[in-house]
């Protein structure tokens, strides 16, 4: 089974998810607007705060659909590209943070594979109105079982492939996020992989979401966190400028 995005899946999910920062957003904007309206000032400042909250409120949608319902990111041509094994004798792992738009996809790309679909979200630890959000609106997959972002409970060298798809940056601690990066290597068999897709904190995320670009961990972090956990090889590819997909193997 596939799953069919709605036309503008992408733009309405940041809408839906996001919209407090969009009420606080265009709040901002009717006092300023109103302020230089009716005491009639005429302040080259307030027009550019005025600009630079439009240009916040605006870009990240633009990028948003761009990235994720015109750059063919949910036609998953770029994992096709990676050309993995499918085989009804190896299992593959599905990691998410309490929203999952990827099980049925991964599942209809590799048939034969079995596919078990983890959660680690916490809704005492991980409580951004965002991904509270996000998880009422989330398909959930048949067999879906919540974890510890610390303890997968399979046996050692039993999995081909993990994936984690923008979900591994909602662990915000380093530590924590080791700890379960270690664990994905743990339970993959020799020569398997872990496939991360994350936008990242740089310059091209700076420009899309501005201070937004924070809650992404940068190259650098991503690539400290998984030498720490073990993994020797590890390749980044970019999907768009906005999203890198790393494939880490021990």
């Amino acid at each position: 089974m596939e799953i069919k995005r709605q036309k503008y899946q992408g733009v309405l999910n940041i809408l839906n998810f996001n919209r407090h920062y969009y009420y606080i957003g265009i709040s901002a904007l009717i006092l300023i607007a109103g302020t230089i309206y009716f005491l009639n000032w005429n302040n080259p400042f307030l027009w550019l705060i005025i600009v630079a909250f439009l240009y916040g409120l605006i870009m990240p949608l633009l990028v948003s659909a761009y990235v994720y319902d015109f750059s063919g990111f949910y036609d998953f041509k770029w994992l096709k590209d990676m050309q993995l094994k499918d085989d009804d004798r190896q299992l593959n792992l599905n990691i998410n943070a309490g929203f999952d738009e990827t099980s049925y996809n991964i599942k209809h790309i590799l048939p034969h594979s079995k596919l078990q679909v983890y959660d680690f979200y916490n809704e005492k630890e991980h409580t951004e109105p965002a991904i509270v959000r996000a998880r009422k609106k989330s398909i959930t997959y048949p067999g879906t079982k919540k974890i510890e972002s610390n303890k997968i409970p399979l046996k050692n060298n039993t999995v081909a492939n993990v994936f984690l798809i923008s979900a591994v940056h909602e662990i915000r601690d380093h530590e924590e996020r080791i700890a379960f990066l270690k664990e994905c290597k743990r339970v993959c068999i020799p020569g398997g992989k872990i496939i991360i897709v994350e936008h990242l904190r740089d310059m091209p995320n700076f420009f899309a979401f501005s201070v937004g670009f924070t809650h992404f961990f940068s190259k650098k972090i991503w690539r400290w966190c998984l030498e720490k956990a073990g993994f020797k090889t590890i390749s980044e590819k970019k999907f768009t400028p906005f999203m890198s997909i790393f494939e880490c193997q021990y």
